[in-house]
């Protein structure tokens, strides 16, 4: 598929008019829509319309959405919200939001911190523990050195730090 002019002028005028991708592939045909996206950025096509369908849906999703009490223009009295019908797939930014700390819900009971043995990298062997301490660029780098499992390269201690069930990773996300 060739882009000719007639094909661009379309391609054009639709995004003017706030078509999806999807839909300018769909009434160009024989295009995909990662191609029309590819062909918009190439162009530097910024601008957009609204689409024609947007302002009804709006209007649904506020009529349905508002008790019957409310007023209507409550809705456009807030900037977020003015923003959020003009560009409604962009994130937006939130001041008032609060950030949400992570809480670690692995059990504390037995947790025993083993001393480091501070052992170089030519002192390492099999049955020691690999865990590194300290940034590798400086001098005092180091490593753990403490007695490792047959399982791993790493003390009991570090092992539970390093491998976490799935479970708790699926929970943390």
């Amino acid at each position: 598929m060739s882009w000719t002019d007639e094909r661009v002028e379309l391609l054009q005028k639709l995004w003017a008019e706030g078509l999806s991708a999807s839909q300018i592939a769909g009434q160009l045909g024989g295009v995909s829509r990662n191609a029309v996206i590819g062909k918009v950025h190439r162009m530097k096509l910024s601008g957009r319309g609204r689409a024609t369908t947007a302002p009804a849906r709006q209007k649904k999703a506020t009529a349905s959405a508002a008790p019957a009490a409310r007023p209507a223009t409550r809705a456009a009295a807030s900037p977020a919200r003015a923003a959020a019908s003009v560009a409604p797939t962009t994130l937006q930014a939130q001041p008032d939001a609060k950030p949400v700390l992570r809480q670690d819900n692995r059990p504390v009971d037995d947790v025993v911190v083993p001393i480091s043995r501070r052992l170089d990298l030519t002192e390492l062997t099999e049955q020691t523990c690999k865990w590194p301490n300290g940034d590798p660029l400086s001098d005092d780098f180091s490593f753990c050195g403490n007695q490792a499992g047959e399982s791993g390269p790493y003390c009991a201690y570090h092992a539970r730090l390093a491998f976490q069930p799935a479970s708790e990773r699926r929970r943390a996300r």
